[in-house]
């Protein structure tokens, strides 16, 4: 985009020199010209029928007629007094900087709405993509994911959707009903979830703790189970959890459509820290 704007711009620039050149030669122009060929041939008879006669060709005519009128043209510098100096009104001055000034702020004001326009144009023209956060991203198939998120100790991080994804069991879905809207369930039906690893607190990363089994903010100790859910420390709520879609055995989650996560006391897995913590917890 950036490759294409320059072009815009070094056009306008070529426009405004070419107009510019072409006004400079029109003035430039003498009143005499080249003769047309047939001018000169008529020049040409004109003389063979005078055969005896002394007739001048055209062109030695006009160069004596532009000779004239040059000529006539000069005057002799008569001689004069040299005119006293009077200093400039300051005024005056300051009137025509301000007027400078005026005109400057203008002609840049006009060409940088120029500019902006015509970027805009190719902003709007230019095709856009269609992933990355902010859009719905297809994570791959359940069973693959299932299989990656029991490789990876419980957890699979997912950058391009600044995702989480973690099984969610099928023995708490009678719980999760009565808490999740459709949009959650829809993930947790078919074993996933996909949550948002900012801390709902203040927006930390959240990482993992393999040896809780919890999700665990290095910022302020606040806690969470392994579906999100708030078990101790400041935050306000669990962990926020995208939209969830399964398109032709695919999971994909909506990183445009983010839920704020379950209130506190929420704990639909009834899942305690399985060992160690990797942070203190805070007091709530």
């Amino acid at each position: 985009m950036g490759v294409i704007l320059i072009a815009v711009i070094v056009l306008v620039v070529l426009a405004a020199v070419m107009v510019l050149a072409t006004a400079l030669r029109r003035n430039s122009e003498r009143a005499v010209g080249d003769l047309k060929g047939e001018t000169l041939r008529n020049d040409r008879r004109q003389r063979k029928a005078k055969q005896g006669q002394s007739v001048p060709a055209g062109r030695m005519v006009e160069q004596s007629a532009e000779i004239e009128r040059v000529s006539k043209e000069v005057v002799p510098a008569s001689k004069a007094e040299v005119a006293t100096f009077t200093p400039p009104d300051p005024e005056t001055i300051g009137v025509t900087r301000r007027q400078f000034l005026n005109r400057s702020a203008v002609t840049l004001t006009a060409f940088s709405a120029a500019t902006f326009g015509a970027a805009s144009m190719v902003a709007f023209l230019w095709p856009t993509g269609s992933s990355g956060f902010g859009s719905k991203i297809n994570m791959g198939k359940v069973a693959d994911l299932e299989s990656a998120i029991d490789g990876g100790g419980g957890f699979l991080y997912k950058p391009e959707a600044r995702a989480w994804l973690v099984r969610f069991p099928s023995a708490a879905l009678q719980k999760a009903r009565s808490v999740y809207s459709p949009p959650e369930l829809v993930g947790m039906e078919a074993g996933l979830l996909a949550l948002y690893q900012k801390c709902p607190h203040l927006g930390c990363r959240v990482p993992d703790c393999g040896t809780s089994q919890w999700f665990e903010c290095p910022c302020h100790g606040s806690q969470y189970n392994q579906v999100g859910e708030k078990k101790a420390g400041p935050a306000p709520r669990g962990m926020d959890r995208f939209a969830m879609e399964i398109s032709g055995g695919n999971f994909v989650v909506n990183t445009g459509a983010i839920v704020e996560g379950p209130p506190i006391g929420t704990n639909t897995t009834g899942q305690e820290a399985e060992g160690p913590h990797c942070i203190g917890s805070a007091e709530e």
